[in-house]
């Protein structure tokens, strides 16, 4: 009879990898999350982080953190619904709120929290929530914590979108949750299109903005505000962990749908609160995108560049349309050589394998921050040509 355990002892998939020297997981890094990090002593040009405006290292919020540690300590040692909420949760909930278009925030201690907590919350037995294939980890796994159905559609495909809501009963409860930008691809959802099939068959939208905020809309809130529809999603996720420099996540919606959600959600009620170490970071970093525009201007940028710089020396970048670019490699072994390789050549990059893609479509994940400079963009450039001609992309 087998263990529970077994399969951890016999657990082996990663050993190959490990014995050719090319695994390319949990490597340490030494420093800051900048523009360039030292590994193994060296340092090496970091395009592999999700800090789109750069500001990880940035001294002001390095200041705020050392005030709120000294303010209110290391942690909260309790959950916000009972000992744990601090004056600057609320204060930072307002800002949030206003920063988004929207009346009321509610701050959950990590990003995937946030959306277990929504979705499990509000989706209930006879009700459907309807994703597209391509939405990130924590929105399945929300959907599996709901009593209600989960509905796939395919990849931005507002036909399919269509198919899926017309076989559903026009009087049940449905949410449609899709990723704002998709966090391997790089591409947009198709928010105008979504949200006239949702007006059609009485559907709510959520938006998972964890790569749109400060990336997208009119001030970097998001991608709702990208195509003027503010007040047709009725709820926006984000993150802490990518522009906004600290670990968290949060959602905003109208009052009563924060006050629900405040007496609901499990995640949210069963967490302890987010430290105000995490907290002090947030609001800076706000305070700095709304602030500083050209961060924007900067980080688009360097986006149109490298796309560009990519697409002439021929690789295959998929759908990227923002500072997350696919560089669509297919064999597995390959992909993971060229992830040694360009680290060797000073790059950090992320290698994307199965199961996380479909087989024979491995890819390198690149992204991009306001900071990096065109020298540290044309360094890359050169080693990526070097490296996709050695090993036979080019």
């Amino acid at each position: 009879m087998a263990g529970l355990l077994d399969k951890c002892y016999s657990y082996n998939v990663p050993d190959e990898v490990k014995r050719m020297g090319l695994y390319p997981y949990f490597r340490p890094i030494e420093s800051k999350q900048s523009t360039e990090v030292i590994m193994n002593g060296r340092r090496v040009l970091m395009l592999g982080s999700n800090s789109y405006m750069g500001l990880t290292d940035d001294p002001r919020i390095i200041e705020a953190v050392k005030k709120a540690v000294e303010t209110y300590g290391s942690g909260t040692a309790g959950s916000r619904f009972l000992n744990g909420t601090l004056s600057i949760h609320l204060e930072l909930e307002q800002k949030l709120a206003d920063f988004m278009s929207k009346e009321a925030c509610l701050l959950f201690s990590t990003g995937f929290q946030a959306n277990l907590g929504v979705i499990s919350a509000l989706v209930g037995r006879s009700d459907y929530v309807i994703t597209d294939r391509l939405d990130h980890a924590s929105i399945i796994d929300g959907c599996r914590l709901a009593f209600g159905k989960m509905v796939k559609f395919m990849h931005n495909d507002m036909e399919d979108l269509e198919r899926c809501l017309k076989s559903l009963p026009m009087d049940a409860g449905k949410l449609i949750v899709v990723d704002g930008v998709f966090s391997m691809d790089g591409d947009i959802a198709k928010l105008p299109g979504i949200v006239t099939l949702a007006r059609k068959y009485n559907s709510e939208v959520m938006s998972d903005d964890a790569h749109s905020i400060g990336v997208l809309g009119k001030t970097g809130n998001g991608t709702p505000s990208h195509f003027d529809l503010e007040e047709d999603v009725a709820l926006v996720m984000g993150t802490f962990s990518k522009s906004l420099a600290s670990v968290g996540g949060f959602v905003v919606g109208d009052r009563e749908i924060i006050e629900y959600l405040k007496h609901n959600s499990r995640p949210l009620i069963f967490s302890a609160s987010p430290p105000p170490t995490t907290v002090a970071a947030v609001s800076t970093a706000l305070d700095i995108i709304k602030e500083e525009p050209e961060r924007r201007e900067k980080l688009w940028y360097n986006t149109h560049k490298m796309l560009n710089g990519f697409r002439e020396m021929g690789y295959n970048t998929g759908l990227s349309e923002t500072p997350i670019i696919p560089l669509l490699i297919g064999d597995m072994m390959k992909t993971f050589k060229m992830c040694k390789r360009l680290e060797e050549e000073g790059v950090f990059i992320n290698p994307v394998v199965p199961p996380a893609v479909p087989p024979n479509e491995s890819l390198i994940r690149v992204s991009f921050m306001a900071t990096h400079s065109d020298a540290q963009l044309d360094f890359a450039l050169d080693k990526f040509k070097k490296v996709g001609k050695e090993l036979g992309i080019l």
